[in-house]
């Protein structure tokens, strides 16, 4: 074999590099058994809101994306204090997000990439991760993340109190096949052209129950035999074309496809927001103002410590985002607070 066969085939190779199976890892980073409890607690809570059981606002808010820890804990407890303040109104759920859907390249989030360096140390990415949850969850707020890569969900299943599935992937049977085998409520998006259709029809899939291939907790191929999502629900997350939180927009979608929504959360960033953080109030503040004709149960914001975002570089700015951009602490903090005031009045109004 000449050097240059040699060159092309040690470039064209492909690496495996083994990592923790998901027993293993739950094994090094155990969850109590007063947490479980706790978590199950958390995930009955949010289903009862997105039932109507409960008429508290579920608001789902933190950074776009996890990339430093000590940040996400920090954001953690100020938005645990918080919580006190507006238990009576809504519940919190903290965004704790480590997978980033990538259209081309770039970086892909916390769990792939934890030194923000190209390095691709999954296994750090894996421990590390369900570390931090761990701490968020022990502080005793719930967490949420997107359904992303399936072959990952079996590392944090049992700590998530809430999901997503996003606008490219609500598509996808697996994502559909996986959602129905989560024991926690999960949201479809609408897709990036505004097509509700295929989230509705996500949602149908999840509900069921599913036979399909996927990893056991030992990691070996396995059929799962799922029992359908306990409470699947639409997201409506904007277009690349605009909007779709507002009432004229939900009563269209209602009055296109002839049916009563499923439970409805409105992510106020991404289309919605026009891809600007700052306005995410403008949008939930009309949220909820019309709340009464439309009956979401939820919202989702992007919210850091810092205002913005940045690109990842040996200086960057503590507490802000590296993704989307974002509404710093101060802004999120008055905004829930506003709302909660908004909420409590509206309240006080139908009671009277």
């Amino acid at each position: 074999m000449n050097a240059l066969n040699k060159t092309l085939i040690e470039k064209n190779s492909s690496k495996e590099i083994t990592v923790s199976l998901p027993h293993e890892l739950k094994a090094k980073y155990p969850l109590a058994p007063i947490f479980a409890l706790q978590i199950a607690e958390q995930r009955q809570t949010i289903q009862n809101i997105l039932s109507g059981k409960d008429s508290r606002l579920l608001v789902i808010t933190g950074p776009c994306s996890i990339h430093d820890p000590v940040a996400a804990l920090e954001y953690a407890q100020k938005l645990l204090q918080l919580q006190q303040q507006v238990k009576n109104q809504m519940v919190l759920v903290m965004r704790t997000y480590i997978e980033k859907p990538r259209t081309t390249v770039g970086w892909k989030g916390f769990l792939y990439d934890p030194h923000l360096d190209g390095s691709s140390d999954l296994q750090l990415g894996l421990e590390k991760s369900r570390a931090l949850f761990l701490q968020i969850i022990e502080m005793g707020l719930p967490i949420s993340g997107e359904i992303l890569s399936p072959m990952a969900t079996g590392y944090f299943d049992d700590l998530l109190a809430w999901g997503a599935v996003g606008a490219r992937t609500s598509e996808s049977q697996i994502h559909r096949e996986i959602s129905s085998h989560m024991p926690y409520a999960i949201g479809f998006k609408n897709g990036t052209d505004g097509s509700i259709q295929i989230a509705l029809d996500a949602i149908q899939s999840a509900q069921h129950q599913h036979q399909f291939l996927g990893l056991s907790q030992q990691g070996r191929p396995a059929i799962l035999q799922s029992a359908g999502n306990p409470l699947p629900h639409l997201i409506l997350r904007g277009a690349n074309h605009g909007q779709n939180y507002e009432l004229k927009s939900i009563q269209q979608i209602k009055a296109k496809h002839q049916l009563e929504l499923p439970a409805l959360v409105i992510d106020c960033s991404h289309g919605n927001s026009a891809k600007d953080p700052l306005n995410q109030p403008k949008v939930l503040k009309q949220i909820i103002a019309e709340r009464a004709k439309t009956n979401v149960r939820g919202v989702m914001l992007e919210s850091h410590l810092i205002d913005g975002n940045q690109k990842i570089s040996c200086d960057m700015t503590y507490g802000q985002s590296v993704t989307d951009g974002c509404l710093g602490w101060d802004k999120t903090e008055k905004l829930l607070l506003d709302v909660s005031h908004q909420l409590s009045q509206i309240e006080l109004l139908a009671s009277a």
